[in-house]
């Protein structure tokens, strides 16, 4: 019953999801298998927006390469600083990650950085590469969010809602389990279970609706980055009220503001100025263009 996942008020009750599944006596994690698989459907995705703008996706098949191994390198050392306590003691740690402890941001930050540095060897548009990227990141992200699942982390706070998940108390980190938690705790078959804010759904079914956006909008665009800055601003919305939920947050040491919470709003403070001023300098020279045709008429 340790392995038990229940949503009770759906009348869901998976008594056997393990972390992990063996292959030829080899314990292959679930969360390890998702990821990959979100990295690879994401890059399908990527390769054909390339194609379909035209691009050239031999350079595509590089980059992502080269951005796959800089995001996951990212993600791991954007966890690794925020949640040092827990490798401090043990630094070889640091290069587990079979038990989850890879921070999205961080994958982004490292894969933009790899990504900027490759359009500029290859002297081709970091903005349209973006723009292509955005609907395969998070297609990623969306898929990725079930590996927390799997892990049972990245979950929230007490709530007896609707969509309200069962946890085995023996199956999370106990660090992640609030005052109030405890106070809720409930005995299903003999096991202790906590009942939580299920996060990775929230932000997997926010960000599917980001995606179903951008794909109907891209089209649409009015400039080369407009997309990914479409994506950064829907995406960092969604995760600054999803992570106030969170009891795994990574904290800005000394301050004990969640980090997250803090990119997300610069994110979408910085994408929608960027968004306006870009669209204010079209305009702009959409009229100087029509006074001088007035002018040569």
């Amino acid at each position: 019953m340790d392995t038990a996942i229940n949503f009770p008020h759906l009348g869901i009750h998976l008594d056997n999801v393990g972390k992990t599944f063996q292959v030829f006596g080899i314990d292959i994690a679930y969360y390890g298998v998702i990821v990959v698989t979100g990295m690879m459907l994401g890059m399908f995705v990527v390769l054909r927006e390339a194609r379909r703008v035209g691009e050239n996706t031999d350079y595509y098949w590089d980059m992502l390469i080269i951005g796959l191994v800089a995001g996951v390198v990212g993600a791991r050392i954007y966890y690794v600083i925020f949640a040092w306590d827990n490798y401090k003691d043990n630094l070889l740690e640091i290069f587990n990650t079979r038990h989850g402890g890879l921070a999205i941001y961080g994958g982004i930050i490292g894969a933009a950085v790899a990504v900027f540095i490759y359009s500029r060897v290859k002297k081709m548009s970091f903005m349209r590469m973006v723009d292509c990227i955005a609907p395969g990141l998070l297609l990623g992200q969306i898929i990725g969010r079930w590996g927390n699942f799997f892990n049972r982390e990245a979950f929230g706070g007490y709530t007896d809602s609707l969509l309200a998940m069962q946890l085995p108390v023996s199956a999370v980190r106990e660090n992640e389990i609030t005052q109030q938690m405890w106070a809720h705790v409930q005995t299903v078959g003999g096991v202790e279970m906590i009942q939580v804010h299920p996060t990775f759904l929230y932000e997997g079914t926010w960000n599917l609706c980001i995606l179903i956006l951008l794909l109907i909008y891209r089209k649409k665009k009015k400039f080369d980055g407009e997309v990914f800055l479409l994506y950064l601003m829907g995406y960092g919305l969604g995760r600054a009220w999803i992570e106030g939920l969170r009891t795994d947050q990574l904290l800005i040491p000394g301050v004990g503001i969640p980090v997250s919470q803090v990119l997300s709003g610069i994110l979408v403070v910085a994408a929608a100025a960027s968004i306006l001023w870009k669209r204010k300098k079209l305009r702009k020279n959409a009229e100087t263009l029509d006074v001088v045709d007035e002018n040569k008429e």
